[in-house]
């Protein structure tokens, strides 16, 4: 009994063992782009061309503009 309870937690231990790396530098991907060459499908909204920043945060700007509370109080 002691050998088998001996044996489940040193193999519970080891488990900790196989986990994967969570640093930063493995975290990051190596197709990382920046966010206005992003979206290259059917999903981006009208007007808005990839790789174009200033359109980018134009759309951006226009976004946060039309969700402003106190623009739309009449």
């Amino acid at each position: 009994m002691i050998r088998a309870t001996l044996f489940l937690a040193t193999l519970f231990m080891l488990s900790a063992c196989s986990e994967p790396s969570q640093s930063q530098a493995d975290a990051r991907s190596a197709g990382d782009v920046p966010a206005w060459d992003g979206a290259k499908n059917a999903f981006a909204a009208p007007g808005w061309k990839s790789g174009d920043k200033a359109v980018w945060e134009k759309q951006l700007h226009h976004r946060a503009q039309t969700q402003n509370e106190y623009l739309k109080v009449d």
